[in-house]
Parts: C-alpha cells; structure tokens; sequence
C-alpha cells in the first residue's frame, strides 16, 4: 500500500520511516494542493497537516486515494462531503495539543496584558531602561470568558482558576458536572461576551460559527477586552475586529491564527500568479490581516500554538495509529 506524508520536515521524516516498517513511504515537505498533487497520483493513503487544502481537484488528481490522516485536530481544510461520495475516509489527531494551546493562549494574553513584547523590544532596540508606558493588568478576579468547552476549553478554564480568575464558559454542548466540579457558570454567548474582561476562544470552525465574533456582539463587549484566538481564524470577522481595535473597545488582541492565513502565506505567489489569485476570494481580509500585524496592542504568531515537543511526539504517535489501522481494517479518528 502506498503512502505519502506532506508537511514532514526532513528531521521528521526518519521517525516515520521507522515506525512505518514494511509499508511503502513517501515524503514530501511541501504542502499537498493542486500543483503537488502529482507527487502522490499512485498513493493510497496521505497524511497531511493543515497547509495542505484537500478540495475536489486534489482528491480528483490522486485516483487511488482511499484514506486521509490529517496530523491535526481540525479538518476544515477537507472537503468532507466529497470525500464521502469517492468512499475516502478521513482520520484527525484529537486534541493532540489540549495542553500546549491553552498554554499558549495565556502566553499570547500575559504577552499583551503586561506588555512583554514592547518592553522587551524598547530594551532590545532602544537600550531603554524607561518603564514609563508599560503599565500592566493582573489577571487576578477578573473574568474570563472561554468559548469552546472541549479539552482545550477545559484546560484553559484550569489555568484561569490558577490565576483565580472568574470563569464564564459558553458551549453548544455545556459539561454541567465540569462546571460544578471546578466552579464556574456556563451562560449565552452575549452574557460571556459582555461579562468578561479577558475572552479566550476555543470552538472547532464549523459553517455555523463563521464569524462568531463580529462587529454586532464586539459592540458588546467590555471596553478594553482582551480577545485571545487560537482555534480558527475565521471564527472572526477581521474588519470587525479591526474596527473594534480602533474604537478601543478591544484593548488587546492576541493571534495564533488569522482569516485567510493561507492566502496570507503564499501572498507574494497569489498576487504573481494568475490562476492562484482567481482562488482568492478576498483581498480585503489580505490587507486588513496586515494591519492588524502592525498594530501595536496586537500580537500575532505563525500558528505554532501547537508546536510543542510533546505535542509533536504525540501527533506522530497517533498518526501512525490511524494509518495502521485503516490498513488492518480497524480505523480509528475517523471524521464525518
């Protein structure tokens, strides 16, 4: 059975190769997308990560495909539905990073309430000893509000009680005995938005949640709030938030991910290449995804609140696990 890895950094690829003994492997360190698409026309399975954009051409130029692994949690860079109707099975790695995001989602909230990055910068561009500016917030009694409930959620609900913080949590699907357990209060998005001094957003994308925070509930909200995003970026409508960044009702933004990151990335291709641009839906989010990079209450990394090194060990851990056993005919993570 032949399979092919996208994504895997050389360093990588070794770990698989061992592990994968007796099957034939592949690797490639670029993204699967349409062009690349050709490196894996004979493969039966593929594993990717989320660069790789998996739509009806990709499934469409690799004939023999049978089986998907996503060495991520979400999969909204799937086309599920088509893959459903081709009998392609797709696998995820849950919540391989339940810890390392909300970890990184109160580094990213502690890096904009003490304001580390700009100190650090004066110092380390300036030679600047000057706290002057530099004023701070303790998350000490105040309220956070965590949207998305899931592992993740929990765990960013554990450390804010670390910090003992109030918690207001909103989910489709509340966990009542949670709540009792460690003290908290599930309530309607609009209380948490309106009730909360920090807002972290843990919630899977789905078409139902595009642009769950927008220019009507940002209105809503705290002046000042900090919001925290490392779930999906298009949770959030980017010139909502923008505009909510100018009237000062978010007072700081922190970003693992962004809407349209994708295009983002590859910008200077999409803009030198006609047929990529054609794909671009939106150059507005493009321009406005700059503009928050510059704003200097904002603070945004490449989405790398996963990349841990436990969290990569146990990505490849599980992987490995659904690609043997699609192969013996038992999967397992299988996504609908």
């Amino acid at each position: 059975m032949k399979i092919t890895l996208f994504e895997v950094p050389k360093e990588e690829q070794i770990i698989f190769t061992n592990l994968l003994t007796g099957l034939e492997v592949s690797f490639v360190e670029e993204k699967l997308n349409e062009e690349s698409a050709s490196l894996a026309k004979d493969a039966e399975i593929v594993s990717i990560f989320v660069g790789s954009m998996i739509d009806k051409s990709v499934i469409d130029a690799i004939p023999n495909l049978k089986f998907i692994a996503t060495r991520s949690t979400g999969f909204d860079h799937i086309d599920r539905e088509y893959c459903a109707t081709k009998g392609i099975l797709v696998s995820n790695v849950p919540a391989y990073g339940s810890k390392t995001v909300a970890e990184f989602a109160f580094a990213l909230l502690l890096s904009l309430t003490r304001k580390v990055f700009e100190a650090a910068r004066q110092l380390k561009e300036r030679g600047e000893f000057s706290i002057y500016g530099f004023e701070g917030m303790d998350l000490n009694e105040k309220t956070i509000g965590v949207i998305g409930t899931g592992k993740i959620g929990k765990n960013s609900i554990k450390i804010a009680k670390g910090f003992n913080m109030k918690v207001l949590a909103y989910d489709l699907y509340p966990d009542i005995n949670f709540a009792k357990e460690i003290g908290f209060e599930y309530k309607s998005l609009d209380e948490v938005l309106s009730g909360s001094d920090v807002l972290t957003l843990h919630a899977p994308y789905t078409k139902e949640n595009h642009h769950l925070i927008n220019k009507e509930n940002i209105s809503k909200m705290k002046k000042g709030v900090y919001l925290i995003n490392t779930a999906r970026g298009e949770l959030m409508d980017t010139d909502a938030v923008v505009w909510g960044l100018k009237e000062k009702i978010i007072g700081g933004l922190g970003l693992d991910v962004m809407e349209g990151e994708r295009e983002l990335k590859e910008e200077f291709e999409i803009l030198s290449s006609e047929k990529k641009s054609e794909k671009v839906k939106d150059y507005k989010t493009l321009f406005e995804d700059r503009v928050l990079i510059e704003m200097p209450n904002v603070i945004i990394t490449p989405h790398i609140a996963f990349d841990s090194k436990e969290a990569e060990g146990e990505i490849i851990k599980i992987t490995i696990e659904n690609i043997k056993g699609f192969i013996s005919n038992t999967p397992q993570n299988l996504v609908k």
